[in-house]
């Protein structure tokens, strides 16, 4: 593994960086303000963005996209994520890349317009009682001819009032397995305006302003068989094939912040004055800036090689959640670390450390639970020895 960037890398990460400073940055405290995205804005933005080469940058180059590896992708993600959450998805737009699962027909629907910015997708899993537990989801769809009904209720939808289109699994039967019944799962698009789909507004969040959640709600929603996206009872096939490198993302975004965060306090010892000197040159926050540093290059050294080892085919599930992992509990800590060196300061909104400390606490519950991250890596400990 070289552990250099290329020059290419090299100036992905430079453009994005400028892009995020100049385009980015300025918005953050309206949107903070207001917790809304004017649509005006939006449009502002993402023509930028399109025209920098940055919008759906992490497509391939035969639809369209910028054709970035794995390694790349993650480079890219990072910069864009030391912005407000809200401004960089909905700006500079990532469709989701199990979109490239759909059939010819459906990608002249969904995908090119999504990397055109024509449109935009959400995804919809989590239900009321089914976060986690994918499998204990009720929501259901039943074949009726060469249709199916779908009926039931998902929450937490990112984006979802102001999507096209919904990509949304559904229960739609059961097998036998050796541990008892278990649920067949299956996907569908979804598009705004179908009858018996309605999007409802969300939950209030302390993190994310601007990047809002929704509640679908299904009710005898028909739909013919052309909206299945992959086979009828493979959606969990479908999702595992497609959304592995999500966590890598969420972590991507999190190093990010934490090293916004991180240069803001190295800054702020170096200038603050207290007892006739910088308040670096105490060890009670010189050592914690060396901890807060050596637990970001940790963090980053586990997304980067996750990311490499993905271009390679050689990343394993453990890989990806330790990289999540230690991204998002990192985050946590060098935003609380940044906030206690500024002292009152850092808890002011004149700042964007308060943001970051709020905005961190997600990322430990979404696209998998630091719980469910821990299992996945003694799992695959355990199973090794036979356990």
């Amino acid at each position: 593994m070289n552990f250099g960037l290329t020059e290419e890398q090299n100036l992905i990460v430079e453009t994005t960086r400028a892009f995020v400073e100049a385009e980015l940055y300025p918005h953050e405290a309206e949107v903070e303000r207001t917790g809304h995205l004017r649509p005006e804005l939006v449009a502002e933005i993402k023509a930028k963005a399109i025209a920098a080469g940055l919008y759906a940058a992490n497509m391939p180059e035969d639809v369209g996209g910028a054709g970035l590896d794995t390694l790349t992708w993650l480079l890219y993600e990072k910069e864009l994520g030391r912005a407000n959450y809200a401004l960089h998805w909905t700006c500079v737009a990532r469709p989701s890349n199990i979109l490239l699962a759909g059939t010819q027909e459906q990608r002249e629907k969904y995908l090119f317009p999504c990397i055109r910015g024509e449109k935009s997708d959400c995804l919809a899993m989590t239900e009321p009682g089914a976060g986690s537990d994918l499998r204990g989801m009720k929501a259901s769809a039943v074949q009726d001819g060469s249709d199916f009904i779908l009926n039931g209720t998902k929450h937490f939808i990112s984006h979802a009032d102001i999507a096209d289109f919904a990509i949304v699994f559904m229960a739609s039967g059961e097998e036998e397995t050796p541990r008892g019944k278990r649920k067949k799962i299956t996907a569908f698009f979804v598009d705004k305006g179908t009858p018996g789909f309605s999007v409802r507004d969300g939950y209030r969040n302390v993190s994310h302003r601007g990047y809002t959640n929704s509640i679908l709600e299904f009710d005898d929603c028909r739909l013919p068989a052309s909206q299945v996206l992959g086979e009828v009872h493979k959606g969990f096939e479908v999702a595992n094939s497609w959304l592995g490198a999500t966590r890598l993302q969420v972590g991507a975004t999190c190093l990010g912040r934490a090293e916004r965060a991180l240069d803001l306090s190295i800054s702020y010892a170096a200038e603050r004055q207290q007892f006739g000197q910088q308040i670096g040159k105490f060890q009670g926050v010189s050592f914690k800036l060396a901890d807060m540093a050596t637990e970001l290059k940790a963090a980053n050294l586990l997304v980067m090689e996750a990311g490499w080892k993905y271009d390679q085919g050689s990343v394993t599930d453990e890989d990806m959640a330790m990289a999540k992992l230690k991204a998002t509990e990192v985050l946590a800590f060098i935003a609380d670390e940044a906030i206690q060196i500024h002292g009152g300061m850092g808890l002011m909104d004149d700042l964007p450390l308060e943001r970051i400390w709020r905005d961190a606490r997600v990322e430990r519950i979404w696209e998998g639970t630091s719980e469910i991250q821990r299992h996945i890596i003694s799992r695959a400990l355990l199973r090794a020895v036979g356990g």
